[in-house]
């Protein structure tokens, strides 16, 4: 038998650690390949870790609760079967995403160093700045008169990054009292009564909390412009509601408005590909491939996006199926870690309740993302040889959140009316032909 490590695997664009939550298996307990070991959580996803190979567990290396980077070993195997040509080549991939990943963590830190370049690197009474802790600053905009204020622990008054940290930790307290104080007084000035035992306290669970950094970052790196747009969709209304009984029958797949706005967002993409893009620094990314997440809502009320990738190559029954896939696996807990990263553009339906439109905030690092609106019956005006006249169509409104860095008014509102024309002109023909193929 060859002993053989087993390793935390790369889980994600961006993912370089994650916490051991539950162990599955003990020491001595014989494991097929591919059956889960361990659960672990990232900031990103919880996943399930499985076995790279037949054998018996002899050694689990981390404990429940530890933090582990990936590459790192979390447990030792004894295989069944000696290593084979095809084992081997799996091995050297796994060593090449390792290796990425420990690339990424180094691309995050010349991001520190791009930061912290061109600050001062003494406060103005001459205490000594790191570049760490000039970055830190930047990120949370202190001034040098701030900086001033903390008193330095390291040699020769040097400020180091737990003496920043402190003083953030400090101020925001200080911040929090002073705004408590005043709502107290406010609220005594005008008889208000406080909280009482029946107010009910709700702790954010750990998912909440991601959201909730996600989105106030999201709101911090990018300045958002939301445009606006309604759509004619009677015709590609009325082929669905004629086509989705035979599409299901044929198909074994339910045909729901989303994978045709994602078929329209991806051809849109497509024609306007400085859309699809993100930024870095002073660079615009312009990405290669097509990837659309779909905003999904959790049974316990958070959101998850998994990531339809490559979906300009994909025809409507792949979308189809791919939608019904990932939405049904999302509710579930099943999602893989790459199935929610790489997403070059969102699309969130705020038509799933009956909502007109709505102004999303961008999926970071993402630079734009598209709202969709409930369809609803509504007058309208036609224009026909023998004049206007009003008649009962299918609206909807669109809606592009957009990072106004880097995409300006004109290019949104083109890549707009893009998706509106390709909706309303998605003839039954082309539909039919391309659910066949």
């Amino acid at each position: 038998m060859a002993r053989m490590n087993i390793v935390l695997p790369a889980m994600g664009e961006g993912i370089i650690e994650a916490t051991i939550n539950k162990w599955l298996v003990t020491e001595g307990t014989a494991v097929m390949e591919d059956d889960p070991l361990v659960e672990v959580a990232t900031d990103k996803v919880d996943s399930e870790v499985p076995s790279p190979s037949e054998g018996t567990i002899v050694s689990i290396v981390v404990k429940e609760g530890s933090i582990v980077k990936v590459g790192e070993v979390i447990a030792i195997i004894d295989k069944i079967s000696n290593t084979t040509p095809e084992e081997t080549d799996l091995i050297y991939k796994e060593i090449g995403r390792v290796r990425e990943t420990i690339e990424e963590v180094k691309n995050e830190k010349k991001k520190v160093e791009t930061l912290s370049h061109g600050l001062k690197s003494r406060t103005p009474s001459g205490k000594f700045v790191s570049p760490l802790v000039r970055s830190i600053a930047a990120h949370e905009n202190l001034r040098y008169a701030d900086l001033d204020n903390i008193n330095g622990t390291g040699m020769d008054g040097r400020i180091t990054k737990d003496d920043i940290l402190k003083f953030l930790e400090t101020r925001a307290s200080q911040e929090v009292s002073e705004v408590s104080t005043v709502s107290e007084t406010v609220k005594e000035d005008r008889r208000i009564e406080t909280r009482s035992d029946k107010d009910e306290v709700i702790e954010m669970d750990r998912v909440r909390r991601l959201i909730a950094d996600h989105m106030v970052l999201s709101k911090k790196t990018s300045p958002h412009v939301t445009s606006f747009i309604d759509a004619d969709v009677t015709k590609l209304v009325n082929w669905r509601n004629s086509i989705k009984d035979r599409f299901y029958a044929t198909e074994k797949q339910k045909l729901t408005l989303t994978p045709i706005f994602i078929d329209a967002t991806a051809r849109a993409l497509y024609d306007f590909p400085m859309i699809n893009i993100t930024v870095d620094g002073n660079k615009i990314i312009k990405k290669k491939n097509i990837n659309i997440g779909m905003a999904t809502a959790l049974p316990d009320g958070n959101l998850i996006v998994p990531v339809i990738k490559n979906a300009n190559e994909k025809n409507l029954t792949g979308l189809a199926k791919s939608v019904n896939d990932l939405a049904e696996r999302a509710r579930n807990n099943k999602l893989k870690p790459d199935e929610i990263t790489g997403g070059t553009f969102t699309i969130t339906n705020f038509g799933s309740y009956n909502n007109l439109a709505g102004t999303p905030i961008i999926n970071q690092p993402q630079a734009a993302i598209l709202g969709t609106g409930a369809v609803r019956k509504m007058p309208a005006v036609l224009e026909t040889p023998d004049g206007d006249v009003i008649a009962i169509r299918q609206i909807m409104i669109l809606s592009l959140s957009y990072d106004h860095r880097v995409i300006d008014g004109a290019l949104a509102g083109k890549f707009l009316k893009r998706i509106k024309e390709i909706l309303e002109n998605y003839s039954a023909d082309i539909l039919i032909s391309d659910s066949s193929k």
